[in-house]
């Protein structure tokens, strides 16, 4: 790749790598490992098609989708349900309502991982059902259909929880 192609690919890389993150974190369910993984993987993607990828009206939106779909392949291998043991390194709290996130991560946790990356793409990434429909490679009935599914399941999980953190 070029010296100024490469700057560019850098820039980009730097300015959507945390928002990345937080999507990645959010479609694992909490699991920071696993969302690392997958920011990795689909920078790789894009660093590799960059020449093309900068030339697209929106190279933020191509970066989610590819993240949402290493996240949706992860899911179909049969190593996607492993998990690391081992002890745990202490962390600080990080800022905001700790108990909610927790909360809201376990819920989503026990979402399948079809109807939780269209809730992240719904309401986190805040797209379309059309656009959704596109990333996940479903018609838009079916997004829709997930998304009432997914949401009165988030419902039931979160029960009255979910009133008591919202009363904050």
């Amino acid at each position: 790749m070029r010296q100024p192609r490469a700057d560019e690919y850098a820039r980009f890389a730097a300015a959507r790598a945390g928002h990345l993150y937080r999507s990645a974190c959010l479609l694992t369910a909490g699991d920071t490992h696993l969302a690392e993984d997958l920011v990795q993987e689909t920078l790789g993607r894009i660093y590799v098609r960059w020449g093309r990828i900068s030339r697209v009206d929106n190279p933020a939106g191509y970066a989610q989708t590819v993240l949402t779909r290493a996240f949706l392949a992860h899911q179909r291998r049969r190593s996607s349900t492993e998990r690391a043991t081992g002890a745990i390194p202490d962390r600080a709290a990080a800022d905001g309502d700790l108990p909610l996130r927790l909360t809201l991560l376990q819920a989503l946790a026990r979402l399948p991982a079809k109807d939780r990356a269209v809730v992240v793409l719904r309401y986190w990434e805040d797209r379309s059902v059309e656009e959704t429909a596109d990333v996940v490679n479903a018609s838009s009935a079916a997004v829709r259909t997930r998304c009432t599914r997914a949401l009165g399941r988030l419902r039931e999980l979160l029960g009255e929880e979910l009133g008591e953190y919202a009363a904050r």
